[in-house]
Parts: C-alpha cells; sequence; structure tokens
C-alpha cells in the first residue's frame, strides 16, 4: 500500500532519536547512484555511514547498508520485528515503506552512524523519509514523469513534491542538467522556504575528459558531480581531491545500472548481457543511447527481455528502445517481498507493444512468469548478438537472486 504522509512514521519513531546526520536525496533518476556514490566517499573517510535506498535488490533487508555491507538479516529481523510490534500496540497502522524507513533509522541510531545517507522512497515532502531532522545536505537529481497519480502529472508539479526535501539552513545541490521550468520550481520553493543556498555542480572539463575516457556515461558523470558536491558541502574538513575520490568512485558497482553480466549461472554457457533497471522514459531514453552507442554500432538486432510493473509507461520504453529488427521476449517478474502492492504486467501486453513499433511477431516469445525460460529463450534467439534486460528494478532483483541461487546450486 502506498499512502504517503508524515503523521504514521512520526509516531513510530517517536522513541528513535536520530543521533546521525543525513544527507538525503530526492529525484526521478540517478538518486540510488547519488546514494551509492556518497556512501563510498564517507565510508573511504574513516566516517561510519549507512545507506537506505529502495527498493531492495535481492534479500529485504539488503537496502540497507552499514559501511558498504548489507546489514546482518539478525539485526534487520530483530529491529524490524520491534518496530512492527510498536506499530500494532500503539495501533499506528504503519504502511510496509513507512515500516522498512523506521527500521532503518533504529538500526542506524544502534550502530551509532556519524552519516546516512537516505533515499527518497517516492517524491519527497511527503515520503517518509522526510520526517528527519538532523539534515547535513539535501540533493535533488534529475526529476522526469514517474508516479503520476502520486506525484502529479506535469514536471513541475513532480518537481514541487521532490523540493519538499528542502530545510531552512541546509544547503540544497541540485542536478543543473534538469530542465529550466524545473529549475524555476526548485528555485522558486527554496526563496519561500528561506535560508536556503542551492548548489550546481560544475564539471569541470577536463575531469568530464578523464570520466568519458573510462567509460562514464553523460548522465554518470552529472550524478558524480552531484555527489562530489554534496560530500564537499557535509564534510569540509575531509579530503576533497579527486586523485583520491576517483579511485573510489571508479570501484563502485551499482547492480542493475548499465550492469554487463555473465548469464553462465543460468544458461550453462558464457552469454554477455546488459542488465538495466530503466523503467521510466527519462530512464529509457538513457538506456537507448547506450545501446546505440555500444551495442547497434555492431548489430543491428537486439534480443530483449522485458518486463514492467503494472501502470508503468510502457510505450516511452518501448518507443526509445525497440526496432524492427529486434527480438523481444516479455516476462512477470515474482511477487516482491515486503510490497505487495507490486505486481508485474501482463508478458502479453508487452509483447503486442512491440509488436505495435515493428517487431516481427516470430521474433517474439511470451515466457509466463519463468524468468530462467526467458534468458535461455534470449541465449539462443540471440546466438552472438547483444542482449538486453530491461524495464523494471523487479526485473533485475529476479535476475540477480537467479544468478545466486544458481551459483549456490553449482557449488553444493
Amino acid at each position: 500500500m502506498i499512502d504517503l504522509g508524515l503523521a504514521r512514521i512520526g509516531r513510530l519513531l517517536q522513541h528513535t532519536p536520530q543521533t546521525w546526520k543525513a544527507i538525503h536525496v530526492a529525484g526521478t533518476n540517478g538518486k540510488g547512484s547519488i546514494c551509492a556514490y556518497l556512501s563510498a566517499m564517507l565510508s573511504a573517510s574513516g566516517v561510519s555511514c549507512a545507506r537506505f535506498t529502495s527498493p531492495h535488490l535481492i534479500d529485504r533487508w539488503d537496502c540497507i547498508t552499514i559501511n558498504e555491507k548489507p546489514v546482518s538479516e539478525t539485526i534487520f529481523r530483530q529491529v524490524e520485528g520491534l518496530v512492527k510490534q510498536r506499530d500494532q500496540d500503539e495501533k499506528i497502522g504503519a504502511t510496509e515503506f513507512e515500516l522498512l524507513a523506521a527500521t532503518a533509522f533504529e538500526i542506524f541510531h544502534r550502530l551509532k552512524v556519524e552519516y546516512g545517507v537516505i533515499e527518497v522512497g517516492l517524491g519527497g515532502k511527503l515520503d517518509a523519509t522526510n520526517i528527519m531532522k538532523h539534515k547535513s545536505v539535501t540533493v535533488i537529481a534529475k526529476i522526469g514523469l514517474d508516479h503520476q497519480s502520486f506525484l502529479g502529472n506535469t514536471v513541475e508539479e513532480i518537481a514541487l513534491q521532490k523540493a519538499g526535501i528542502i530545510r531552512s539552513g541546509v544547503p540544497c545541490v541540485v542536478d543543473d542538467s534538469n530542465e529550466s521550468s524545473v529549475l524555476k520550481v526548485i528555485q522558486d520553493h527554496a526563496k519561500e522556504v528561506g535560508g536556503v543556498e542551492l548548489h550546481y555542480p560544475s564539471c569541470d572539463p577536463a575531469l568530464v575528459q578523464v570520466l568519458t575516457k573510462e567509460g562514464y556515461e553523460p548522465h554518470q558523470v552529472q550524478n558524480l558531480a552531484c555527489a562530489l558536491l554534496a560530500f564537499r558541502l557535509a564534510c569540509p574538513d575531509f579530503d576533497h581531491s579527486m586523485s583520491r575520490l576517483l579511485p573510489i568512485t571508479r570501484q563502485l558497482q551499482w547492480p542493475g545500472r548499465l550492469q554487463r553480466i555473465d548469464l553462465f549461472p543460468i544458461i550453462g554457457r558464457h552469454q554477455e548481457a546488459l542488465l538495466d533497471g530503466a523503467h521510466n522514459s527519462q530512464s529509457a531514453e538513457i538506456l537507448a543511447e547506450h545501446v546505440n552507442k555500444h551495442y547497434r554500432s555492431r548489430s543491428r538486432s537486439v534480443t530483449w527481455v522485458l518486463a514492467a510493473s503494472k501502470g508503468k509507461d510502457v510505450d516511452s520504453i518501448m518507443s526509445h528502445n525497440i526496432q524492427p529488427s529486434d527480438q523481444v521476449t516479455a516476462v512477470q517478474f515474482g511477487p516482491v517481498d515486503g510490497m505487495p502492492w507490486v505486481k508485474a504486467e501482463d508478458p502479453a501486453n508487452l509483447i503486442n507493444q512491440a509488436i505495435r513499433y515493428g517487431v516481427d511477431t516470430q521474433n517474439t516469445h511470451d515466457s509466463g512468469d519463468d524468468v530462467r525460460a526467458a534468458l535461455e529463450w534470449a541465449s539462443k534467439a540471440a546466438g552472438d548478438k547483444p542482449i538486453v534486460i530491461a524495464g523494471s528494478l523487479y526485473l533485475v532483483s529476479s535476475v540477480l537472486r537467479l544468478m545466486r541461487e544458481s551459483e549456490s546450486h553449482q557449488r553444493a
């Protein structure tokens, strides 16, 4: 259930002091990557740091990390049990996400972390994470159309919800590659709040050249620039030199974002695939740029493994990526642990949409709810041509979980 508001989370946390400083990150796209960059920089600087992002990738507790490692299942379940008991005893009726956020904040307090890097769940103003009191820096990443039924039908309306994380006296980093109308909404809201200094990342051309040579895409450069600026503002006395920070970010692997994987554990033969959680128009456009640059330059045909959540704008994902020469299989991801409201789109609907974009019916396949079968079909259909798995972060989770299970089975 999604039911935005701060009253329930406030009651859940009334016995949990916020003893840590927060960096709060909102946005439609890029906020997870910015959080990952930030926590990596903090941890590498010797700061005790926790991170809370959503959704989880494989296990429900991997959305909470302590010093770059997922919190232990034992601690997670122990604290979650306490939070759920509190919810029942006080008859709060908290949502699943509110219970999860309260669990994260309770863990941060118990483990005495210095900093918490927090990704907004949905929107900003009324998101459960916005209950935080001690914010050091806020960050507003790239904003686009997504979750319109909750946040508004225009990017300007959505931007106002995201800007709701801004606090008086707290510096705010804003991705200046946003549309001018979005930037104006943020600037106007900052003036209304008062006492807010907005900061825009400036990308040194020499740094951009270095990062581009190393394979960073333009949006990754922008996300890194936002994270660097936020780190400097949060920890002004630390070493901010790129010679120290760049090797840290190079080592960072953010799963499901332009991630190259070997399908061997699942299909029994070595075959590379690109795994990406693109699930809205903006992220689909970024994926298309990457695929066109790195894959279509050597192969006209791309084989897609697609899934989507019900209610997503599938047309925008297809329009940016699907070409008539492509091959497409669609699949349903399984139930999402702790998020019962998330439902998968019927694969038949995705196949029909691909056909409308010119894909030959003979080059499509409905894999039902069998992710392994979808990957096996894609492998055979693609041959030596590229495979891209996309459309949903929940599909990313299903694939990564299947890889882990297959690897464990092979070791047994």
